[in-house]
């Protein structure tokens, strides 16, 4: 289902999450639909806190809100934090959703994750394989609170007309993103262990895995400008995938990164670790019959990458 035209020009329109990779992508992009962009620290707002959430919503009345908040990390936080990823993210979703209804706010997008969808499902995965059989185990109680968040806004529109929508998109790596060896997702882990090799001169970088599992990447900035063309042109009760179309194995993205970052020593893969998912692709079917695909090649957005965790992370330190 497609509405004609959601304006958000003049619109007051709140981003939960503003200072993460996602968050701050949607931000950049808002800066082009004239809109009154509302944000709130962590310090002025805890999400997790329902009557903090509520007074929030009430006080600033957003007419429309991008849900980009959550507590993320990588397979050991997920396994070593398993209380906090299934409660903080139910809560902060949850308070946001039902606050967004009682204050009347015209229209919400909820940023879902791909690991929403079982782990042996189809590929590429279409949006309706969701629920069809058991999630990454690794990712489980993050993927557990994602779902719950994708049916509460499909209850709400059922129960109370709320235009409330869904977004997935696929593993998504970019400006602001979580420079980190251990909890950081895979690009920018990568681009930190060349970074470092190639300054401290090391013949080799050592990966996990043996480099064949197949991924798809989708750069942050075209992430946040699907998003502000789905809450523009769609409302429906199904999620929508959001990917690049592309996939390339883990050697194809290790050996695109060491050339980003100008690293010229080995590969050094370690077979004995896990490989992961053999593939995960997801079907965007969806919103490109509606009219929008990916433009930013995985080496130009892997440029912009470096460049940000050059300026931001490298310089600071």
């Amino acid at each position: 289902m497609t509405t004609e035209n959601f304006s958000l020009a003049g619109r007051r329109v709140y981003v939960a999450g503003h200072r993460g990779m996602a968050g701050s992508a949607i931000c950049r992009r808002l800066e082009r639909e004239g809109c009154t962009l509302l944000t709130a620290t962590r310090a002025e707002l805890d999400l997790r806190r329902q009557a903090e959430t509520e007074a929030w919503m009430r006080a600033n009345r957003p007419e429309a809100v991008f849900v980009a908040s959550a507590t993320v990390g990588g397979i050991i936080a997920n396994s070593t934090r398993p209380a906090e990823f299934l409660y903080d993210n139910l809560a902060i979703e949850a308070n946001i959703v039902n606050a967004a209804r009682e204050v009347g706010v015209a229209k919400l997008l909820f940023l879902g994750a791909s690991c929403m969808y079982p782990r042996e499902a189809a590929q590429p995965v279409a949006e309706d394989a969701l629920l069809t059989g058991l999630v990454e185990p690794t990712n489980e109680w993050y993927a557990l609170a994602k779902i719950a968040g994708l049916k509460l806004c499909q209850a709400y529109r059922r129960q109370y007309g709320c235009d409330f929508i869904t977004v997935v998109p696929n593993n998504l790596f970019g400006l602001n993103d979580r420079f980190d060896p251990t909890h950081g997702h895979v690009v920018a882990a990568m681009i930190m262990k060349f970074h470092t090799a190639k300054t401290e001169g090391r013949e080799a970088v050592e990966l996990w895995g043996t480099g064949s599992p197949l991924r798809e990447f989708l750069y942050s900035e075209d992430m946040a400008d699907a998003c502000v063309f789905l809450m523009r042109t769609y409302s429906g009760e199904a999620p929508v995938n959001v990917g690049s179309g592309i996939e390339i194995t883990i050697r194809q993205l290790a050996e695109t990164i060491a050339r980003t970052v100008g690293y010229e020593g080995r590969l050094a893969f370690d077979a004995s670790k896990p490989d992961g998912i053999p593939r995960k692709l997801l079907d965007c079917t969806r919103i490109h019959d509606l009219g929008w695909r990916s433009s930013t090649s995985l080496e130009a957005g892997m440029a912009e990458a470096y460049r940000w965790y050059l300026d931001n992370v490298v310089s600071a330190a």
